[in-house]
């Protein structure tokens, strides 16, 4: 009898150490320098709380390219990169079903809270485990886990392939937060319910700043040459009549573009928190909220822009409303927190020029006219390219085969002859890559970003500041510091208080948290403990 009561004591003392709930924020298109840029205006109760009172990495980086949201989402929470979990981009060309292939979707599947067949999704194309799939074998499936985004990859992929549910946004004319059949039959009553409310139609309002538009100082004028905007408005410059311009811009969709879009997350991520009761027993849950609106209004405005500048104290004030409803609903020493974003993003390259600072655009069409036309000359074929994309050259290997030609010499023959593009940096060839003596830093960011079976024979790195984008906007995916150096901030539970300059990776998070979960390492692991981050 003793022996029982001894042993169940034990039990409930090693879990009582653990959180009863994980959080895993990622910030869609976040610089680590936004937290710099922005401190100021920064309420103590958002990204300051997680700084003053948790474990700041302040030499965080991607060890891979492409840095793109698929990728990105995948490698932090699997604790590895593309080489290993497979989401090599947000689409890429699939040479064995010969057509592009997106990262999240999946035909196999039904959606939920939707008729469009554009809503098939599931976690199947990524092929390691997440910490949270860990969590679930480690509890015997007692563990939650429930996966928040505005996008589907950024709901999917950090929940892992055992989620409880994975929730996105669709907008368009329908404004419904919904998931597929790889969850489950149905939407759970408490979503239906959220979707039945105004909680969505509320955020179609009139954006404009938060506080004076004087005050904005950590950014560029309003009105400006390098900014898209929305259609239907003549000038990028506040305020925003979301409403009025919803029709012009794909109905509901505008409001990913605007920072409501965190809203809409804020609001459905402590919903699920409530009605899924995370964190309310002695087995460890865990929510992924990914904020996708960032990524957009970059996309959108460019990172200089007053937009983004806006966007980030708002998201701020979200973070800090969160935060209350965890200290509420779970308890603030029960819980813990990691921040992070799933890529940066360049300055506008136009913007950078006007400042004497090198930069440009790439013609992407004309480069794979040239590609195709080089190679046809040389080795007198047509059609030896399946493929460009992703900054990476597919070979048919069929024809190459047919024709009896030299895979290698084909290789290395474009390999040479893109190296002499205009705005090239680095060309890599598959042999190349699937060899261990990458010495090359560049180098090794391509090497991890490759996955075998995969991806393409060549790989091409363009020049920093060169982008094959429009003129106007920001983007991302290099393996340049801007793309690679972000955020990673720890809170809560186990969490020391400090700050580090030591270099850490993308693939340091996963393995961390396992750690501190006591759970076997996720399948595919390739990072490390960083022990000084743990009580």
């Amino acid at each position: 009898m003793c022996f029982f009561v001894l042993a169940s004591f034990l039990v409930s003392s090693l879990w009582a150490q653990k959180p009863k709930l994980v959080v895993g924020i990622v910030v869609d298109q976040m610089r680590f320098d936004y937290l710099t840029r922005f401190e100021k205006r920064y309420s103590e109760n958002g990204f300051k709380r997680l700084i003053n009172e948790g474990f700041e990495c302040k030499n965080h980086h991607y060890n891979y390219m492409p840095t793109y949201t698929g990728p990105g989402h995948a490698s932090i929470f699997t604790g590895t990169s593309p080489n290993n979990h497979g989401i090599i981009a947000n689409n890429w060309y699939d040479k064995f079903e010969d057509k592009e292939v997106y990262c999240a979707g999946d035909q196999k599947v039904k959606a939920l809270g939707t008729e469009s067949i554009k809503e098939k999704m599931s976690p199947r194309r990524m092929l390691t485990t997440t910490f949270a799939d860990q969590n679930r074998l480690h509890t015997q499936f007692r563990g939650k886990t429930i996966g928040v985004s505005i996008k589907d990859r950024g709901a999917i992929l950090p929940a892992g392939h055992t989620a409880n549910g994975a929730y996105w946004f669709r907008g368009k004319e329908e404004g419904q937060w919904v998931s597929s059949t790889f969850y489950g039959n149905k939407l759970p009553d408490w979503v239906v319910d959220f979707n039945e409310r105004d909680a969505v139609k509320k955020q179609m309002q009139s954006w404009n700043t938060l506080y004076p538009i004087n005050t904005y100082t950590a950014s560029g004028p309003d009105d400006t040459n390098f900014e898209n905007g929305y259609k239907g408005k003549e000038k990028t410059v506040f305020p925003y009549d979301l409403k009025k311009l919803a029709k012009k811009n794909n109905g509901f969709d505008i409001l990913k573009v605007s920072p409501f879009g965190n809203t809409l997350v804020t609001d459905f991520a402590i919903k699920a928190i409530e009605k899924e009761l995370l964190g309310q027993d002695t087995y460890t849950d865990v929510i992924t909220i990914s904020y996708s609106s960032p990524d957009y209004i970059g996309h959108n405005f460019g990172v200089n822009s007053v937009e983004i500048e806006d966007t980030y104290l708002r998201l701020d004030l979200e973070l800090g409303r969160l935060f209350k409803e965890l200290d509420k609903k779970v308890g603030k020493d029960n819980y813990t927190i990691f921040l992070t974003a799933d890529h940066g993003a360049v300055h506008v390259p136009s913007y950078l020029k006007r400042h004497k600072i090198a930069a440009g655009y790439f013609d992407e069409a004309s480069f794979k006219a040239e590609v195709v036309n080089f190679l046809k000359s040389t080795f007198n074929e047509n059609g030896l390219v399946k493929k460009i994309m992703n900054q990476q050259v597919y070979l048919n290997y069929e024809l190459i085969r047919e024709k009896k030609l030299s895979l290698e010499k084909i290789t290395n023959e474009l390999a040479h002859f893109i190296r002499q593009q205009k705005h090239m940096q680095y060309v890599f060839t598959r042999s190349q890559l699937e060899s261990e003596g990458m010495t090359s830093y560049i180098g090794r960011l391509i090497q991890n970003g490759f996955h075998q079976r995969l991806s393409g024979d060549v790989v091409y790195v363009l020049a920093p500041s060169i982008i094959s984008y429009g003129k106007k906007g920001s983007t991302h995916g290099s393996p340049q510091s801007y793309d690679t150096h972000v955020p990673l901030l720890f809170y809560g539970k186990g969490i020391k208080q400090g700050k580090t300059y030591k270099k850490t990776s993308v693939t340091d998070i996963t393995p961390t948290i396992s750690a501190l979960l006591g759970i076997g390492m996720p399948n595919g692991v390739t990072g490390n403990v960083l022990d000084f981050v743990l009580e």
